[in-house]
């Protein structure tokens, strides 16, 4: 059997995608459709660069969701004589898809399927660590900006402190065998985990102080489902068994939330601090709203603009960091097929076969890109508001 040549190695490859390219489609026909029915999101499809970054985000993570369908190989299964081989090359032992696309890896692995199935997991983690991140960062970066004064002082300390580490060292500290036997990542997300469940809890609670009856059951369901998922993922104790963090994994989502979670404090104190002076939060004051019905129902909202735009570059910082953890072997196991450990297997013979290096480095480089582009989309189109 010959080797494929490019144009069929192309064409190849866009087949095995087709169900992302169906899945695009479908979301574009029905956004567009009914744009004008779907707020700021909507309006996005008015930004031509909107709608770029949009799609190429939307490209990975309809590649993560059909993963199973779309790669050729098993990521970790290695094939006797495919060790390096270059893209296009045809399998010997009679598999199931007759060609490694982007050729083999230095383990003998298919780079085509190591790419597709380590989209996701960086669309797994990078999306959730940082909603994570900002759920810390807006329980904290309200009551910071609204109330000022020594609480304002002592979280905007404890944030700076935090920021004054360089990000790389901070992880190195985190995820060394040493502090991982202190159990001090097991502890951190213990803590960090429990925000999301006070963020939920104080929103409810503040907006339905009027409504007890309504108020209790968002709370129940709130404290009962967040609990159930707090113990999966903080103490690896779910009684169902269901709902699980792998150690691993856990060390990498912590540090990420971690890391990220002051700068986010920083730019929802300013906006606090900025929003607080409006007509419309001396209003809510004047017909004696609590604090945090106004931090949550006036202050929020009308920070979303800026917010919206930060999460979608922070998402993009965040896939960079998730590399960046990968190349040092930092967290995740050495046979993931994350890309930045893909791209770490394959630099050191990128002057004999670069592809092993390459194909994950532009998959991780078409991410970043995307997602900065769809903050930019975002950004004019909030500025319009």
């Amino acid at each position: 059997m010959d080797a494929l040549s490019w144009g069929s190695i192309i064409v190849a490859v866009l087949g095995r995608f087709w169900p992302v390219w169906i899945a695009l489609a479908v979301t574009y026909a029905l956004s567009i459709t009914f744009k004008r029915r779907l707020g700021l999101y909507g309006k996005l499809f008015d930004s031509p660069i909107g709608m770029i970054g949009f799609a190429i985000v939307m490209f990975w993570v309809f590649t993560a969701l059909f993963a199973d369908v779309i790669a050729t190989h098993d990521p970790l299964s290695q094939i006797s004589g495919m060790k390096n081989k270059l893209p296009g090359t045809p399998v010997t032992s009679g598999d199931v898809y007759p060609y490694y696309l982007f050729g083999g890896d230095n383990l003998a692995r298919d780079v085509f399927s190591r790419m597709v199935e380590g989209s996701r997991i960086v669309v797994t983690i990078a999306p959730v660590a940082t909603l994570f991140a900002f759920m810390v960062g807006i329980t904290l970066g309200l009551p910071a900006g609204y109330y000022g004064g020594r609480l304002d002082t002592v979280l905007s300390f404890l944030a700076n402190l935090i920021l004054a580490f360089p990000v790389i060292l901070l992880f190195y500290l985190l995820v060394t065998p040493e502090m991982v036997e202190t159990g001090l990542p097991r502890y951190m997300a213990a803590v960090l985990f429990l925000f999301p469940i006070v963020f939920l809890a104080i929103l409810w609670n503040s907006r339905f102080y009027v409504q007890p009856t309504l108020r209790n059951i968002y709370l129940a369901v709130t404290l009962v489902v967040g609990g159930w998922v707090y113990l999966g993922l903080a103490w690896n104790a779910d009684p169902l068994g269901i709902i699980a963090m792998p150690a691993n994994i856990l060390i990498v989502f912590v540090s990420v939330v971690f890391v990220n979670s002051p700068t986010v404090f920083r730019i929802v104190r300013g906006l606090a601090l900025e929003i607080q002076t409006r007509d419309y939060v001396a209003a809510a004051q004047t017909r004696g709203e609590g604090p945090w019905y106004i931090m949550l129902w006036e202050i929020l909202p009308n920070a979303r603009g800026p917010l919206i735009v930060d999460f979608c570059l922070r998402i993009g910082y965040t896939t960079i960091l998730l590399g960046t953890l990968g190349f040092f072997g930092l967290g995740l196991e050495p046979e993931s097929p994350d890309w930045g450990s893909t791209i770490n297997q394959g630099r050191r013979l990128l002057s004999i076969a670069p592809h092993p290096a390459l194909v994950p480095a532009l998959s991780l480089m078409s991410l970043v890109l995307g997602l900065n582009l769809l903050a930019d989309g975002l950004r004019e189109e909030s500025l319009k508001d």
